[in-house]
């Protein structure tokens, strides 16, 4: 739970990468690029399948979780929060599947929002928005790496 009283020095600090988990997914440990300038989270999906389940929209896609492995998958089943275009750095304009699903970074986790699209052209197969970033108030420290260890959470 964020603390806005927190001063800087207690704050949670987020390196420009970072290694999370996405238990519900069943991605143990996957890196992210930490990216102030993304508002949402952005995870690999090299499919994308929607279906309807008890009535609800619902959407499997697969994730390769190591760059450069392809013969690591993951394939992944969650309910969709929403459908909306969004524009990458590039100004590109994509319409995505929207989720929600904890995410685990160090030994905490949060709900977040995260947008599937294919980033096999990508350096890391997910970018932690700031919609992750502000759950904490995570400092991020554009200089390091790893500082959030792996993660050790579990969703309650």
């Amino acid at each position: 739970m964020s603390n806005q009283t927190d001063s800087p020095s207690t704050q949670p600090r987020l390196g420009w990468r970072e290694r999370i988990a996405l238990p519900e997914l069943g991605l143990d440990s996957i890196t992210c690029k930490v990216d102030t300038g993304a508002r949402t989270c952005a995870l690999h999906a090299f499919y994308v399948e929607p279906f309807t389940r008890d009535g609800q929209a619902w959407v499997r896609f697969g994730v390769h979780p190591l760059r450069r492995r392809r013969d690591m998958v993951v394939d992944c089943e969650a309910p969709v929060s929403d459908r909306r275009v969004v524009t990458d750095s590039g100004g590109h304009r994509q319409r995505r599947h929207v989720i929600h699903t904890p995410i685990v970074i160090g030994t905490r986790v949060h709900l977040v929002e995260i947008t599937l699209t294919n980033r096999d052209t990508m350096s890391f197969r997910m970018l932690l928005g700031r919609n992750a970033l502000q759950c904490a108030t995570y400092l991020v420290d554009s200089t390091a790496s790893w500082l959030a260890g792996e993660p050790r959470g579990r969703p309650a």
